[in-house]
């Protein structure tokens, strides 16, 4: 009741605070910010949040199409709840049957369709076609101007286009029209990819509590725990994991979060199981790559470490091999990990395919690493600075930028691979040693925490997390 009083009865001032949530600070609406410092790691988008329920979801929508048939608003969300189900499930097949759902909606209602139009922008965004999900999205908004499914279409289409300044205009125009927790969750994204921390949190504490589902809630706890992990704020972003999974059981979000914040205390072998049971749940390649690095890290020369998680290394390697013999979008995790522990030559070519659909800062940061690790560090620099584009925090962009920077014996090098430990030193157990390696051994505090055999927790971060926590979610 709570919420969606939060959501409903104050959506007058709601809406006037969120008018100017994109406004604040120094990007504003300007436009796309320059810091050629570089931007920081994080691959969840910006999406509505998925549901651990999309099987019901897709059960109760076959009902509502076999109860009447001939209703082409049932159809189309039919085809809507089969996208979400392949979205969480990973199961592409389920786009067919979507598109075989908003087919038949428009075969009953060809004009003045609006979910039919806005589900086809849902389809074409999900396989990855960001062109066709823009026109889709402008289709609707053109369509129902005052009706925000548009809208969120088409900032989807525009981030991954990486038409940021577009994208930030269709979003405050979703925000005015309903602050739902999918708007809010869209705000934040667009926030923390322009490196504006603080007001992604904002707009995350008001999607939390906009939240009319379990599974909104915990996905804005998850996004809240990224947000603080990214910051190396390890007990602020454990204790919004841990929201995440008390709503819903083995969120696969807050659960990954949880297992790398055990692997940043050195509880390795809880995190390895944690990671076992999520990745035989939902094998993301976030998720299996993750769990094979912390087992590479653990086991450094390669071979024994991929013996250890063979299962896993090998769902890797079928996923990639799916991809190489089909064709079509590659995850930048299952890149990155081909770049890291396969052969990077295929995933520059996997990458390179992917940026004539996608020009999004993180498949700019993927593709600079890939052509690194291939080799090519005078063009893997011009995507790495593309990435830095938006400004994101991104310790992971940062430590890219470095290592290649390091490779060409640039002398801003040393700087990035700092700025990659600062923000945060638990960013990757496979990659931060890496970085302290490259910086000599000299960055002593950071070694502390990373380097094999030496994690043990960040007392000072977290001590002034449990302090900026006085000011949080008040």
């Amino acid at each position: 009741m709570r919420r969606r009083t939060a959501a409903a009865g104050g959506a007058a001032a709601v809406g006037v605070c969120v008018l100017g949530l994109l406004a604040l600070g120094p990007g504003g609406l300007t436009g796309d910010t320059t810091d050629g410092a570089g931007p920081r790691a994080g691959r969840a988008g910006p999406g509505a949040p998925p549901s651990p329920d999309a099987d019901s979801a897709v059960r109760a929508a076959q009902r509502a199409v076999d109860r009447d048939p001939k209703d082409p608003v049932a159809w189309s969300g039919l085809a809507q709840a089969e996208i979400e189900r392949a979205r969480t499930t990973l199961d592409t097949g389920r786009l067919d049957a979507a598109g075989k759902a908003l087919r038949r909606s428009l075969a009953l209602r060809p004009e003045d369709n609006y979910a039919a139009v806005t589900g086809n922008g849902q389809l074409a965004n999900a396989r990855h076609e960001f062109t066709e999900g823009r026109a889709y999205g402008l289709r609707g908004t053109r369509m129902a101007p005052e009706r925000p499914g548009g809208y969120g279409v088409l900032a989807d289409a525009e981030i991954q286009l990486g038409h940021y300044r577009a994208a930030r205009t269709a979003v405050q125009r979703m925000l005015d029209l309903a602050p739902t927790a999918a708007a809010y969750s869209r705000a934040a994204y667009d926030l923390e990819t322009h490196g504006r921390v603080r007001d992604a949190a904002v707009a995350l504490r008001r999607a939390e509590r906009s939240a009319e589902t379990p599974g909104e809630t915990a996905f804005a706890e998850a996004r809240l725990g990224e947000l603080a992990w990214s910051q190396g704020e390890v007990v602020r972003a454990q204790r919004h994991f841990r929201r995440a999974v008390r709503v819903v059981p083995g969120h696969p979000y807050g659960a990954s979060g949880l297992a790398r914040v055990h692997a940043a205390h050195g509880r390795t072998d809880r995190a390895l199981a944690l990671y076992d049971r999520l990745a035989a749940r939902t094998p993301l390649p976030q998720f299996l790559a993750e769990a094979t690095e912390l087992r590479l890290a653990e086991h450094p020369g390669g071979q024994r470490g991929k013996r250890v998680g063979a299962g896993q290394h090998a769902a890797l390697e079928a996923q990639l091999k799916m991809v190489r013999d089909q064709g079509g979008t590659v995850d930048p995790h299952l890149a990155l990990y081909e770049a890291d522990h396969g052969d990077p030559g295929r995933a520059v070519g996997l990458l390179r395919d992917e940026w004539k659909r996608s020009r999004g800062v993180i498949v700019a940061d993927a593709l600079g690493w890939a052509l690194h690790r291939a080799g090519h560090d005078e063009e893997a620099l011009t995507y790495a600075r593309q990435a830095a584009r938006t400004g994101w925090k991104s310790a992971l962009f940062r430590y890219h930028r470095g290592a290649i920077e390091h490779a060409l014996g640039r002398p801003e090098a040393d700087r990035h691979l700092r700025q990659a430990l600062a923000l945060n030193p638990h960013f990757s157990p496979y990659h931060a040693p890496k970085a302290v390696k490259m910086l000599g051994g000299r960055e002593s505090a950071a070694c502390a925490r990373v380097c094999p055999g030496k994690t043990q927790d960040g007392p000072g971060r977290d001590a002034q997390a449990r302090g900026a926590e006085k000011g949080d979610h008040s």
